[in-house]
């Protein structure tokens, strides 16, 4: 029998399908805790497959103490943090999970941007507190997103899905990436294509969409904010390497620009105390795919790969080249 090591607690489905494809499960079921390095080693050197969040590393050691494995299927959108060009040396397939969170994680940019500019969080730690005298014409004002620039940089499917909410907010959608879209999806999601420099330069809300790679690592630093509206405001519910943090905190304590939500971070998880003790900014807990729907087609995907393989088929979603 197959045995599979699932390293931390996934939507209940995964583990009916794969029971009742009959294989071995072992499933490290700590709520409070990730599993360590050691642990890890440990419980997947026996394993033929390994399924794990995107919250666990699996390097060169992992990889090299579990010589039957067969499969890593990352619990996740992202893979950094697996070393997929090692598992392809030993002809290990890297899977993950993607087009399921796009929903889920283009409703959390918008809605971190709504937040931030009608200073929504703010409000609400103000009426916990010391609460408020009453209306008045000048009291607490915030802006509008009608009519500004949203700024997209990185227009794949959920920096589609961010520009088409937003259109219909009556932004005006400036983009970048390496190619134009067609001409037909810029018309209906009423974007336009620039130069990276010219998003940044004109967004009044600047949001990130890109993946983490070396391309990407502090790909928006201080020359970035230096550039950008004194006004405007930064999203980032993409990676937390694509921000330089230390820059961008002096930008906000400078008013170089206005405001910032983030949902992940250059360290995470951890975050800069900093960020704690400014107004105008929002912390989330990497939470763009945490819904139930999101979740659970994720887990319907690592689920399928793994019995797919245990079959003798190909996985969905190889993200490293291993197709045999």
């Amino acid at each position: 029998m197959a045995k599979v090591l699932i390293a931390g607690r996934i939507p209940e489905q995964a583990l009916n399908s794969l029971k009742e494809a009959q294989l071995d499960i072992d499933v490290f079921d700590d709520s409070e805790a990730l599993i360590t390095k050691d642990e890890l080693i440990k419980r997947v050197a026996d394993k033929d497959f390994l399924i794990t969040p995107l919250s666990t590393q699996v390097d060169k050691d992992v990889i090299n103490s579990a010589p039957n494995l067969k499969l890593i299927a990352n619990y996740g959108v992202g893979f950094n943090n697996i070393d997929t060009d090692y598992a392809k040396t030993k002809g290990i397939p890297v899977t993950n999970t993607p087009k399921v969170s796009t929903t889920s994680t283009a409703e959390v940019a918008c809605g971190l941007m709504i937040s931030l500019a009608h200073r929504i969080v703010e409000g609400d730690k103000l009426m916990r507190n010391e609460g408020f005298s009453g209306w008045a014409p000048l009291f607490f004002l915030g802006h509008q997103l009608a009519g500004k620039t949203l700024g997209i940089i990185g227009m794949g499917q959920i920096g589609q899905a961010v520009a088409k909410r937003m259109h219909a907010f009556d932004m005006n959608i400036l983009y970048s990436q390496r190619k134009p879209l067609d001409s037909t999806t810029e018309g209906q999601l009423g974007a336009k294509f620039a130069t990276v420099d010219e998003v940044i330069k004109n967004a009044d809300v600047l949001t990130l969409h890109v993946p983490a790679t070396p391309a990407t690592h502090h790909m928006i630093g201080a020359d970035q904010f230096k550039a950008m509206k004194d006004s405007a405001m930064l999203i980032n519910a993409s990676r937390g390497p694509v921000i330089d943090e230390a820059a961008l905190y002096e930008a906000l304590l400078n008013h170089e620009i206005a405001g910032a939500a983030l949902d992940v971070y250059e360290k995470e998880p951890h975050v800069d105390d900093g960020f704690k003790s400014l107004k105008n900014v929002i912390l989330t807990p990497h939470i763009g795919n945490a819904t139930v729907e999101a979740r659970d087609a994720m887990a319907e995907i690592v689920a399928k790969n793994t019995v797919a393989m245990s079959n003798g088929d190909k996985p969905n979603y190889v993200v490293n080249g291993v197709t045999d």
